[in-house]
């Protein structure tokens, strides 16, 4: 067969990706093919740089290539990323892509840990990622990213004043603990409080991101509400742990998300303090709060399961010294790792088979 790009293009229209499950040409992941008589070059633009099938698709691709065209060919395949999007340009975060919202039904799960580890796991897979700390009673971003004491900078925008985020770890951060000494009390009603949520949002330069995450206060409130008001939220990650309390209050934030007149997609369910491993025996598993439970809610529902975070001693630590767990060796940063790749992924699917998102529109 002769090769052209045509020819090229109608082999590789065989190659699905395995979870959008449509061909890579009509997905419009193949581009910039060069054909040269020693080298055959193109891209495969994949959904996010946080691909867990990466590997995957590249040796599909090589295998039809070489039933088509033979094996004496040198083709390289270089494989880059384009975060998708179904969010339309608008005044309020333009250049943001996805907005991911962090949530659970109750406190004290590991909500702000595992949004800070997933920040961190995202951005050092390659994406560009920012952080909103929205729990603004109880604030921790800054004290898990080690930048406690930080004042975010403010610029001059036309007429109005922009705030610039305090970045660590290659992540953006926005919190109220930026903004109020460490050893105060914000003892704020609760539309105080949407209106710093609102001004997170509006009043900071985000620039470009790939994913913005918003850590919520546990249960379901006021910052909810705002939230989703304020603007369309691609998908929400529910946050639980095993035991039969904690997975109560996670059912009715996942049931939040899901009213008519809210209708933002669940992503999925991670299960935190899954099981305690000792950091010397990390094949071993002690299940102290009970087993599966975030599995069990996730299939119950029929929302994705993407993954066990265990206990382990050094993620206490790394939350206390604001050097995130996901950053040191070990069983954790494996675990985070593999969550943010399912998170991803996920965002991936749901962005090429659902609607794109709206601002919610709630009637008093």
């Amino acid at each position: 067969m002769q090769i052209t790009q045509e020819a090229i293009l109608k082999t590789l229209s065989r190659v699905q990706d395995p979870d959008l499950k449509r061909d890579l040409v009509s997905l419009g992941m193949i581009q910039d093919i060069e054909i040269s008589s020693d080298v055959i070059r193109m891209k495969v633009v994949l959904t996010t740089p946080a691909c867990p099938l990466k590997e995957v698709i590249k040796n599909n691709c090589l295998e039809a290539l070489e039933e088509d065209f033979g094996k004496g060919i040198q083709w390289d395949l270089h494989m880059t990323s384009q975060v998708t999007t179904v969010r339309d340009a608008t005044p309020i975060l333009p250049e943001v892509k996805n907005i991911i919202a962090i949530a659970s039904g109750k406190g004290g799960v590991g909500k702000s840990t595992t949004a800070v580890n997933l920040a961190v796991a995202l951005s050092e897979l390659g994406a560009k990622v920012g952080l909103i700390d929205a729990d603004i009673s109880g604030p921790s971003i800054p004290t898990m990213f080690n930048v406690e004491g930080e004042q975010p900078a403010v610029k001059k925008v036309g007429d109005k004043n922009v705030i610039i985020p305090v970045t660590q770890y290659g992540v953006k951060l926005m919190s109220i603990g930026f903004l109020t000494p460490a050893e105060s009390a914000v003892v704020w009603r609760g539309p105080m409080a949407s209106s710093a949520l609102r001004q997170f949002i509006s009043d900071v330069d985000w620039g470009e991101l790939d994913y913005l995450l918003i850590d919520l206060p546990p249960g379901t409130s006021d910052i909810h509400l705002t939230m989703v008001q304020t603007v369309p939220v691609t998908g929400a990650l529910i946050v639980t742990t095993p035991q039969k309390v904690a997975l109560a209050d996670a059912t009715k934030g996942l049931s939040m998300f899901r009213q008519p007149q809210i209708n933002v997609p669940v992503l999925g369910v991670v299960e935190n303090m899954a099981y305690f491993t000792p950091e010397e025996l990390p094949d071993n598993k002690y299940y102290l709060f009970g087993k599966e439970g975030g599995k069990k809610l996730a299939e119950k529902y029929q929302v994705p399961f993407l993954g066990e975070i265990p206990i382990v001693q050094s993620i206490r630590e790394s939350g206390d010294t604001g050097y995130p767990a996901v950053l040191k060796t070990g069983v954790t940063k494996n675990a985070y790792m593999e969550l943010a790749e399912s998170l991803a992924r996920q965002i991936a699917i749901r962005n090429a088979q659902e609607k794109k998102t709206e601002v919610v529109e709630i009637k008093a």
